[in-house]
């Protein structure tokens, strides 16, 4: 089975950069991956992601040395047995409030006992069956990210990440503020002390944690506090305030 570059690096301490993708395309992903990014998130949560699209895109990311990871809709078996299935190696699980919704999470991604990864011998994930130790590796090179995004869930981060099988902890941000009250302001005082409470909780925890934030002069904070892997743009905000930015300069020059 091939080794889980990310998981290995974010199992060192090594600090990754990502790019996060919710265009719902493999040429985005192709023009993405050409950058020296460490990871790239596809998205299927908030974009209109559906498996065979993925697995192009895996398809796509597997021709480069960055990282793929993958945020399921949901935090469902099915969801992320499929998604296994067809190659994702880490999983970014969304809306974990709780311990038992972070144990379920585990029991999903890993084969019995201990798990209930429903098992096949030919996947994508496995060459097809050729990789013939993957059913031996998989519990083990299979990453699973849990995403915060509630003060219920940052309540409950220390019992979270106590969990066995949990390997990453990431915030995020924007429903983290709409749920302390401030939709739209991830900026309010409130929401980043929350946000950086949790890093120093997590590191006491002994456990990586991430964040996704496209605001340079944020990430830049995240960053230099100790994030651990860190998404610092989405190709749909390059895309907008690249468009944006070339009708300006043009404008300029009207007449």
């Amino acid at each position: 089975m091939q080794r889980n570059r990310f998981k290995a690096q974010l199992l060192a301490r090594k600090q990754q950069l990502g790019i996060w993708s919710m265009l719902a395309s493999s040429n985005v992903v192709e023009v993405l991956t050409q950058s020296d990014y460490d990871w790239i998130l596809l998205d299927t949560e908030h974009a209109p992601n559906e498996v065979p699209m993925v697995q192009d895109q895996l398809r796509t990311v597997a021709q480069t040395s960055m990282s793929a990871v993958v945020r399921p809709s949901t935090n469902d078996a099915v969801v992320l047995k499929r998604l296994l299935d067809i190659g994702a190696q880490t999983v970014l699980v969304p809306m974990v409030d709780t311990a038992d919704d972070a144990r379920r999470a585990v029991a999903a991604v890993r084969y019995p006992p201990a798990g209930i990864r429903g098992v096949s011998l030919a996947t994508r994930a496995n060459r097809y069956g050729r990789d013939t130790d993957y059913g031996q590796c998989a519990n083990n090179e299979v990453c699973l990210l849990v995403q915060l995004e509630t003060p219920r869930a940052l309540e409950n981060l220390e019992a979270i990440a106590a969990v066995e099988g949990i390997d990453g902890i990431f915030v995020g941000p924007a429903d983290l503020a709409a749920t302390m009250g401030h939709l739209g302001n991830v900026r309010h005082a409130a929401v980043q002390a929350a946000i950086h409470d949790a890093c120093e909780r997590a590191h006491r925890c002994g456990k990586p944690i991430g964040i996704l934030m496209a605001d340079p002069e944020l990430n830049a904070r995240y960053i230099a506090d100790g994030f651990d892997y860190v998404a610092v743009v989405t190709d749909i905000s390059l895309m907008r305030t690249g468009a944006d930015a070339a009708l300006k300069q043009a404008r300029s020059h009207q007449r």
